[in-house]
């Protein structure tokens, strides 16, 4: 029988107990694309045997599963997404039953490990524990949703019977975000909102697989150091960002996406506020198409403040009490 690809669910639930599945997910995600599979790695047997054949055998020595979703950014499943990737959250009423949770990047080793579940109708569920965010990646661009495309990998699938639930979450469009570059951290509230047409921005926490004797899967999956990355397309009209990357200067930054549509609480709506404290330009690139208004393309670093003491800081507004 022939599988359509929109049949397939996949879902997250943060575990208890590291490396211990969870036996339902907590979000289902609605998903633009997917792939999440099985992976081996093998070691080949080159022995010679007298013939001119390059090999004889292979052996597998690593189980492991992975993957990547893309997905428009729900405003509740997100932030279990972030907790992974970052590692902590602090969550607090914001008012009445809006919360504000809180994302910054814990200085360990080992940040909050997922279970992930693929269920498939027409073939087998599984489940898979130990689930770590390889990369994060979020786009913006006018006339689309916010977009996030994420990897994850785990330890190798078992078996389940899965039901998904979708739960109702509201999304972030292009009009619903405010982009501000500042001197510090301090001044990006009142900062002068930045036109931009496309942003950008990779995050990752550079995956190392715990490999040990005894065991063909790997005993965990640790994060051995933090990076961001990004890009900022907009039109050209003055030498700002030019003269910010000859001069070597740093810049806070940050992007913000509030759903004034959608009321939350009493007075709130959703939004994905996420800070920079110190990035420095590292190419600005112009199109100079001669039929067209200048755009440029802006390239950046995020880098530790030692003034702020953090690399960034992410709020997610919403009505999930925590995560």
């Amino acid at each position: 029988m022939k599988i359509l690809g929109r049949r397939i669910s996949l879902g997250i639930a943060k575990e208890t107990v590291r490396g211990t599945a969870e036996t339902a997910a907590t979000f289902y995600l609605p998903l633009l694309s997917k792939s999440y599979d099985e992976k081996i790695e093998q070691v080949v047997d080159e022995s010679s045997i007298a013939v001119i054949e390059d090999s004889v055998d292979a052996k597998i020595i690593k189980k492991f599963a992975a993957g990547d979703f893309e997905c428009n950014i729900g405003d509740k499943s997100f932030g279990l997404l972030l907790l992974s990737l970052l590692g902590t959250v602090a969550s607090a009423v914001k008012e009445t039953t809006a919360y504000n949770h809180t994302f910054s990047l814990a200085q360990t080793a080992q940040h909050q490990a997922l279970t992930m579940f693929v269920d498939d109708p027409n073939v087998q569920d599984y489940k898979y524990p130990l689930g770590m965010v390889e990369s994060l990646e979020i786009n913006l661009e006018t006339g689309k949703f916010a977009t996030f495309k994420i990897g994850v990998k785990s330890k190798k699938g078992a078996t389940a019977t899965l039901t998904p639930s979708y739960t109702a979450e509201n999304n972030f469009l292009a009009q619903h975000a405010v982009f501000k570059i500042a001197t510090n951290l301090a001044g990006l509230t009142a900062a002068s909102p930045v036109s931009i047409k496309k942003i950008t921005l990779k995050f990752s926490p550079k995956l190392e697989d715990d490999v040990v004797l005894g065991n063909v899967e790997p005993a965990d999956f640790n994060n051995t150091e933090f990076s961001v990355d990004g890009s900022v397309e907009l039109t050209y009209d003055d030498a700002t960002f030019i003269t910010a990357l000859t001069g070597d200067t740093a810049k806070a930054m940050r992007l913000d996406m509030i759903n004034t549509d959608i009321t939350i609480g009493a007075t709130s709506n959703p939004e994905l506020k996420i800070d920079f404290a110190k990035v420095k330009f590292q190419e600005v690139a112009r199109k100079m198409d001669n039929k067209s208004i200048i755009t440029q393309t802006l390239k950046f670093k995020a880098f530790y403040s030692m003034t702020d003491s953090q690399l960034l800081a992410i709020v997610l507004t919403n009505l999930q009490t925590a995560y």
